[in-house]
């Protein structure tokens, strides 16, 4: 029997964080979820950016991800588009992160979701915060990269 291809496709980024934060280190969480947010990110309809990772009692939540319910959604299920939602590491991963996050000023941030062999799964990221200047460096060096880009394009016509 042959093993099937990874397949795995981006549902959602958290394009602000890359703006906002260093990133140290990255990791692939699976995520807990109802049957009704499965269907809807399946449709796209999730918001990632608002969200944030939080250690309570030796374990990790998604808050602040909104996945809204499509409108065929089930009449006995009452969808809470901001529900807080589970994420699965293993405990050693977990512990090293609180360590880090509790010692060293880090916070941990979603950076995506995405599927992966028929599941979701989140990429978080210990990260740390930028400071002022340091955005405004990132956004010269984006605008240098585009006026490099349409200097390229505009030569090789």
């Amino acid at each position: 029997m042959a093993k099937k291809p990874e397949t795995s496709s981006r549902i959602a980024d958290n394009k602000k964080a890359a703006y906002n934060y260093f990133f140290e280190e990255r990791l692939e969480a699976g995520l807990v979820l109802q049957g009704w947010e499965v269907k809807a990110l399946r449709e796209g309809k999730v918001q990632l950016t608002d969200g944030y990772v939080l250690a309570r009692g030796g374990e990790l939540f998604l808050i602040g991800c909104q996945i809204n319910p499509l409108k065929t959604a089930s009449t006995h299920v009452n969808p809470e588009a901001a529900r807080t939602k589970k994420l699965l590491l293993h405990k050693e991963q977990i512990q090293k992160l609180v360590n880090k996050v509790d010692q060293k000023g880090y916070t941990l941030v979603p950076l995506n979701l995405h599927w992966k062999d028929g599941r979701v799964k989140c990429e978080i990221a210990l990260a740390k915060g930028k400071a002022e200047h340091d955005k405004r460096d990132t956004i010269k060096d984006r605008e240098g990269k585009r006026e490099v880009e349409r200097a390229m394009k505009v030569h090789h016509r």
